[in-house]
């Protein structure tokens, strides 16, 4: 039986590392959870923030994921969106889904990423 999601993998290019940790880190405000040591040698990188887990892993025929993205659920959208601007990131507002606030962005090696919040 599945109980919860534990993370979701995005795939990155080689040497990315330092411009993923600038973004994920500094952008979204997550924060960097080490690797255990035999999957560090891959390369790729692993963030977190509350129940939330993004690894990124180093693929060698990396193309960013347009459409595939994960869903990632925020409090206060607005200032959070207000954020991601000012700080660079581009934010691209979509009112399509009913009962939800929601905007997509892109991590600086092009993997899209949704963000959204019930309304209330």
């Amino acid at each position: 039986m599945l109980a919860a999601v534990d993370h979701v993998q995005l795939a990155a290019p080689a040497g990315s590392e330092d411009a993923l940790r600038a973004y994920y880190v500094d952008v979204l405000g997550m924060t960097e959870i080490p690797k255990p040591a035999v999957l560090a040698a891959r390369g790729g990188c692993w963030f977190g923030a509350g129940e939330v887990q993004l690894h990124l892993g180093i693929e060698d025929d990396f193309r960013p994921a347009k459409k595939a993205h994960p869903g990632l659920r925020v409090t206060g959208i607005e200032a959070y969106a207000a954020r991601l601007k000012s700080l660079g990131a581009p934010v691209t507002w979509d009112d399509d889904l009913p009962g939800h606030r929601r905007f997509y962005s892109e991590d600086p090696v092009g993997n899209r990423l949704e963000f959204l919040e019930p309304d209330v």
